[in-house]
């Protein structure tokens, strides 16, 4: 049995705020880096990070050999106790990301250990490097890091206790080989030969960012804005703090159209929805033709625009002019009594996208909401930076897509798709 290491870390520059992960996966033996990863994962919090930045680097180990033996390294003292089983899982957002990790490999395989942060330099700079990625409007290149300069001061930095068990546990293996015998490995590279195409690697090449992995079945949100509102047509300031308006006669038909979209597609799974009456009952169109349930996800909400409830963009700029451009500037900043920033919606909505991943994995799932969760679901699967929610048109009834793979990586297929209302 290989033994790997896995060094995982997480950051948030704002908790939550601009995050991101980097983990490495290290030979037992050696302490030589075989594989990297690190990811903008848009606004989280520290653990949300952490944990992902973990699942990342167990995912890269198992890529390498599913059977081997892990340790995993993490300066989370949170992450290591839960994961170990110590310490109680209480928050919402930490139950699934947990979950996820723990299913990768089976748990007599791995086991988890907490060191100090100066030890845990190169999944940090991996992190660090992945937020900066984000903040120039772009995700983590491999071939752009410096991380792996750190390499060398990590392995210095090992005990020499941890480097006679690692050595030692190295020798264990090459002797259980060696009993086992040359002709498992015989078959064993027998069957790979075989099934493997021309011109491929085999197993005496590197395993890495090129190999190719069986992810299965996305999860697909599919995402709906609802119909128009009376508000609507007049491009008035409408969120979760208002007068929570229906859908008008002109919605109603964008409704029945879009469901008739959908009915004709025969793809949706699964129908959620915010709880906000415009939206459910564009989603209720749907769900009749359809012949499914709607959830409602308190998450998926609309913005609370405050005093700028109901109002235009003129008037706001004529009654709150500092208020408004101070706003415009900052996703940290929020509209004028008592709204919500940009950047606490981001919050709420990755924590119900999570929730979502979890619950419907392999499914399509159409998402009824509005259009902040749409634009910021969709920058956040492009690692864009927060102005961007200012640069996407979102009309009424219109349909986006975006798949989510299993490796945690995300793909925009549609944006503000209005065909069906033509």
């Amino acid at each position: 049995m290989r033994q790997f290491i896995v060094e995982a870390d997480g950051g948030s520059r704002g908790n939550p705020g601009p995050a991101g992960y980097g983990a490495v996966v290290l030979d037992g033996r050696t302490g030589e880096p075989l594989a990297e990863a690190a990811e903008y994962i848009g606004v989280a919090t520290n653990n949300v990070a952490e944990y992902k930045g973990l699942i990342a680097g167990l995912t890269a180990a198992r890529a390498l050999d599913p059977a081997a033996e892990i340790r995993v390294r993490m300066d989370s003292k949170l992450v290591v106790e839960q994961m170990s089983g110590r310490w109680q899982i209480k928050h919402p957002d930490m139950k699934p990301l947990a979950a996820e990790a723990a299913r990768i490999f089976p748990a007599g395989q791995v086991t988890f250990e907490w060191i100090p942060r100066e030890r845990n330099k190169h999944a940090d700079r991996l992190a660090n490097e992945a937020m900066d990625a984000g903040k120039n409007g772009g995700q983590w290149d491999p071939s752009a890091s410096t991380a792996a300069l750190d390499a060398s001061a990590a392995r210095a930095a090992m005990t020499e206790a941890e480097a006679s068990e690692a050595v030692a546990r190295a020798a264990q293996t090459e002797r259980a080989a060696q009993a086992e015998g040359t002709a498992q490995a015989e078959r064993a590279e027998a069957a790979s030969s075989a099934s493997r195409p021309s011109g491929s690697v085999g197993s005496s090449g590197s395993v890495g960012w090129g190999a190719s992995a069986d992810l299965g079945a996305p999860v697909t949100f599919v995402l709906l804005r609802h119909g128009e509102t009376a508000l609507t047509p007049e491009k008035r300031f409408s969120g979760s703090g208002g007068s929570d308006p229906e859908l008008s006669a002109a919605g109603h038909r964008q409704a029945e159209a879009v469901a008739a979209s959908l009915a004709a597609r025969g793809t949706i799974q699964e129908i959620v929805s915010s709880p906000l009456r415009r939206c459910r009952e564009t989603a209720a169109a749907v769900a009749s033709r359809l012949g499914l349930d709607v959830t409602v996800e308190e998450g998926l909400r609309e913005t609370d625009f405050g005093a700028w409830e109901g109002l235009t963009f003129a008037e706001v700029r004529e009654r709150y002019a500092d208020d408004l451009s101070a706003w415009l500037a900052s996703p940290d900043v929020a509209p004028t009594g008592g709204g919500e920033s940009f950047t606490a919606v981001g919050g709420r909505v990755a924590t119900v996208r999570d929730q979502l991943l979890e619950r419907y994995r392999g499914r399509t799932v159409l998402v009824v909401t509005h259009v902040t969760p749409v634009k910021i679901l969709v920058r956040l699967a492009l690692g864009a930076p927060p102005e961007s929610l200012f640069r996407m048109e979102l009309s009424a009834a219109s349909l986006s897509a975006v798949a989510y793979y299993a490796d945690g990586n995300a793909s925009v297929r549609l944006l503000n798709d209005t065909s069906h209302l033509r």
